[in-house]
């Protein structure tokens, strides 16, 4: 099986980047559990303020929208929740990037991400479905969309995961509520 095209434009040039990302949400709910239909990818991305630049070179304006070099300096400082878009002009797909920045968890996914290889030659990397479930609960508390417990259900019937740590975190997290109600 191929590396999706719709993945294809941010992933390939983030492995010849060489920077540490995993990708996380829908896309890899999707592998974790059931594939559902999106016209995003997130990615959490280390981006150290010294390479933030590079990215200008990796994303070239012909190809893509890529956020002034500005935004992305400043996105790159933030400890927590820094954010911004690249966008193929060509097929019109986004990729949301997360800086990885000073989050505990985020540190754990990136030492825990998984290869995902596709076979010919092509792979990514992808945070481990622990991480996904937990980002998911939170952002289930902050926005409500149904598809998040939707997608959490289909994870835990078919991948096997580590409750314990989930559960710690998820106290620690206060997102008791919306654990249960994926249960």
């Amino acid at each position: 099986m191929a590396l999706p095209e719709f993945y294809a434009p941010f992933i390939r040039p983030l492995n010849t980047l060489g920077l540490g990302y995993f990708v996380t949400g829908s896309v890899a709910s999707g592998i974790y559990g059931e594939i559902r239909t999106t016209l995003d990818i997130d990615i959490v991305l280390e981006l150290p303020i010294a390479d933030a630049l590079r990215l200008e070179k990796t994303f070239p304006i012909e190809s893509y929208y890529c956020p002034p070099r500005d935004v992305i300096l400043i996105e790159s400082r933030r400890a927590e929740r820094g954010q911004f878009n690249i966008i193929h002009h060509d097929s019109g797909f986004k990729a949301d990037v997360f800086v990885q920045g000073r989050s505990p968890l985020n540190h754990w996914a990136m030492v825990n991400r998984i290869r995902h290889d596709y076979g010919d030659g092509d792979w990514m990397w992808v945070a481990p479905a622990e991480y996904v479930i937990l980002k998911k609960l939170e952002y289930y508390r902050e926005g409500g969309s149904e598809k998040h417990p939707r997608d959490i259900r289909f994870m835990l019937a078919c991948t096997d995961v580590d409750r314990p740590f989930i559960e710690s975190h998820i106290a620690r997290l206060g997102l008791g509520p919306q654990w249960a109600e994926c249960q």
